[in-house]
């Protein structure tokens, strides 16, 4: 019989669908050719599994060889097939034996040599062989990924003469390992941060709810020094966080390293990146910082000098979670589950309202300023803090504040209260749920009615507020939501020194 069948996986976004890859040798003039829609990169495969062949020392058929990947309607992209490839014409010519390739699935590049290189998404393609039962060889640099989630059936090859005599049963190929690492320890800690009480505070607020956050406040106040400290409060994560984040960082050129598991991601893209290097794209769809920042933390520094498109594209995945790319040939979908967190001047010059500079800016540069963004994009924002300067004798003579551990000691009781209760954290809980969580009574239902109309909040910032309510009284481990409760939120919903729009603005 000259006929094989191996299977491999297609990368389409977090996805990786099952590709048969199907090897016929039959009489005629020597050629090789490859259907089943394969891009360049597969098609240049030929001379690359021909040569791993020869160097390996087996024998390449000279005889007409077909290969056909299945199913001949999606995309085949990428090195990730010449693994398959080289293997189904091993067996189909002979040379190894094909009775044990049901149970397997190949993924992997080829050098000329035979040694295998690693290719990008190869942990998708672990968890989906996972579910179908069946063995997985990568190459040796990916396999500690593969392990995380398809322990002792994933294995390291080096070399294809490694793979070949684990197949004949010549030789036997160990089950990658993968030693995962929390590194916790690492992160920035919080008691670096001296005074600025208030802010530490919203931050715990929104390390337990999960809300996004807006600081603001002149240069050089701790903005960007109170952001890099957020995941350091955050819940560790669970398993199936785990498995999403390391999936997508799974489809980057970079690849996702086994010593990350289990650690939040924080992305902070400079203030001149695109639209496209926020959200993702491509001729072949790639993630983008929103989407790497999955079940972690998006800092957006200098939030004003970000282009206009740029951070209006943010407001579906804010909603969603999700952001959804679409091309002629396909459509693809990437999770985009992020916390917020931005820092802003409240001026051009920085130094509007502060003590100590006089600010330069006239009121309509800072109209201007502020009106960058829209608001549309801040009513989408749960909390609005304004960090201010602390004067000199505040910052010598301040002690040093509560360590991360604390803080995220409290963050992790008041999350874990409220997944026991609803299944989820504050900032994702639907209106009907938040409502009914809230438990309202009459003098909680008139002050918030009140506040609604002095303020002009909007219906989405009515149930943002409930929520961020919601949150205070889980860290105060309070069963129902007081006018306090509402009291404080409400301080956090807006700044002042500025402009309003739809009550969701910066305000005077």
């Amino acid at each position: 019989m000259t006929l094989a069948v191996v299977y491999g996986r297609a990368g389409v976004g977090v996805d990786a669908p099952l590709v048969t890859i199907e090897v016929h040798l039959a009489n005629g003039l020597p050629s090789m050719s490859i259907v089943g829609l394969p891009e360049t990169a597969v098609k240049e495969s030929r001379d690359r599994v021909r040569s791993a062949i020869v160097n390996s020392g087996f024998e390449f058929p000279t005889r007409r060889i077909t290969i056909n990947l299945a199913p001949a309607d999606l995309p085949k992209e990428g090195g990730r097939f010449d693994l398959p490839i080289a293997v189904g014409i091993l067996a189909a010519s002979g040379q190894i034996p094909r009775t044990a390739l049901p149970v397997w699935e190949f993924a992997g590049e080829l050098a000329l040599s035979g040694e295998l290189r690693p290719v990008q998404g190869c942990l998708p393609v672990a968890v989906q062989a996972r579910h179908a039962g069946r063995n997985l060889a990568v190459p040796a640099a990916n396999a500690p990924e593969a392990a995380l989630v398809h322990p002792g059936h994933s294995y390291g090859v080096g070399h294809l003469l490694d793979l070949s005599g684990h197949l004949a049963g010549r030789s036997e190929l160990p089950p990658a390992q993968a030693t995962p690492t929390e590194a916790v320890c690492s992160l920035p800690d919080l008691a670096d941060v001296r005074g600025q009480a208030g802010a530490r505070r919203a931050l715990e607020i929104a390390a337990a709810g999960g809300h996004s956050l807006l600081l603001s406040g002149p240069p050089g106040t701790g903005k960007s020094m109170l952001a890099e400290r957020l995941p350091g409060i955050l819940p560790p994560m669970s398993d199936t966080e785990s498995l999403e984040t390391a999936a997508v960082l799974s489809l980057t050129r970079t690849g996702f390293d086994a010593g990350d598991w289990g650690r939040r991601p924080f992305r902070a893209p400079h203030h001149s990146a695109s639209h496209v290097a926020l959200t993702g794209g491509g001729g072949r769809p790639r993630p983008g910082e929103i989407s790497l920042a999955h079940n972690g933390v998006l800092f957006l520094d200098e939030l004003p000098e970000f282009g206009r498109q740029a951070l209006e594209v943010l407001r579906e995945p804010l909603e969603t979670g999700q952001v959804s790319i679409s091309r002629a040939a396909a459509q693809v979908v990437f999770p985009a589950r992020f916390q917020l967190v931005t820092a802003m001047n409240p001026c051009p010059c920085g130094y509007h309202g502060d003590p100590v500079h006089a600010c330069r800016c006239t009121p309509d540069q800072i109209d201007r300023y502020r009106g960058r963004i829209s608001g549309p994009l801040l009513d989408r924002i749960d909390m609005q803090v304004e960090v201010a300067r602390l004067r000199p004798a505040e910052l010598h003579e301040a002690p040093p504040g509560e360590a991360s551990a604390t803080v995220r000691a409290r963050v992790c009781q008041a999350r874990d209260r409220r997944l026991a209760l609803s299944g989820t954290c504050c900032a994702a809980l639907e209106s009907d749920a938040v409502e009914a969580g809230c438990g309202l009574g009459r003098d909680e239902s008139r002050f918030l009615i009140q506040a609604m109309e002095r303020l002009g909040l909007s219906a989405r910032a009515y149930h943002r507020l409930l929520r961020v309510a919601r949150t205070i009284a889980d860290l105060a481990n309070a069963d129902r939501v007081t006018v306090q409760h509402l009291g404080e939120a409400l301080g956090y919903r807006r700044l002042t020194g500025g402009s309003s729009a739809d009550g969701c603005s910066l305000t005077s």
